[in-house]
């Protein structure tokens, strides 16, 4: 029998990762792929924020990150790194939860993805509910435009990803053009310049993918 997917959102605070750590001492949102756990129990993180030199800093002076690397881009740094302290998440995904996407902000996390079945479901949230300091936000069925997220097709980050589409939504892509690029980035809570960069590399990584 084919399962129903349904996709989750958790929130997660009390964690004591080195994200959640760096983001209540620098208030920034760092947009963050699914954490890769390694057999030596090492995670290996890639995630990307607003360009604050503090972040960088917090990271390296945190004793549980290693081989830390910062591309610095005029808006926004990407940042790639091991880190030695596994995250609550994997207890989720342990339980047959598949992360999406990660957004840090004080101290805390938001992230979404998906379950198959119902049975699946009640053990993720039974594994929360026993877990510190994550709540479950909402949950609904996978839409059918969900199927094949464009961030993991065409290798965006959740930032990128998010430029793009509400980018679409707003109807910035429309003939004729009714909104403008200051509109969509105060949708997104950030900077023109910022949004233009995430969109020129959102679409640099979806026509490159196109046109392979």
């Amino acid at each position: 029998m084919i399962a129903e997917c349904l996709v989750a959102e958790f929130r997660i605070d009390g964690d004591d990762c080195p994200l959640a750590r760096a983001t209540d001492v620098v208030p920034v949102a760092v947009d963050a792929n699914a954490p890769q756990l390694r057999a030596d129990g090492n995670v290996l993180l890639h995630f990307s924020a607003p360009a604050d030199d503090r972040l960088p800093e917090a990271l390296d002076d945190d004793d549980a990150i290693r081989y830390l690397h910062v591309t610095r881009g005029d808006d926004t740094y990407t940042f790639r790194c091991l880190s030695k302290h596994p995250c609550v998440v994997h207890e989720l995904v342990d339980a047959g939860f598949l992360v999406e996407s990660m957004r840090y902000d004080a101290g805390g996390a938001t992230m979404r993805g998906a379950v198959v079945g119902y049975d699946v479901l009640r053990g993720v949230m039974e594994k929360a509910g026993g877990t510190v300091g994550i709540q479950l936000q909402r949950v609904y069925p996978l839409r059918a435009d969900e199927e094949s997220p464009i961030g993991r097709a065409w290798d965006l980050t959740p930032a990128q990803e998010a430029a793009l589409r509400t980018a679409v939504e707003m109807g910035y892509f429309d003939l004729p053009r009714s909104i403008t690029a200051r509109d969509v980035a105060d949708e997104l809570g950030i900077s023109k310049s910022a949004f233009l960069e995430r969109l020129r590399r959102a679409q640099q990584s979806a026509f490159g993918a196109l046109l392979e």
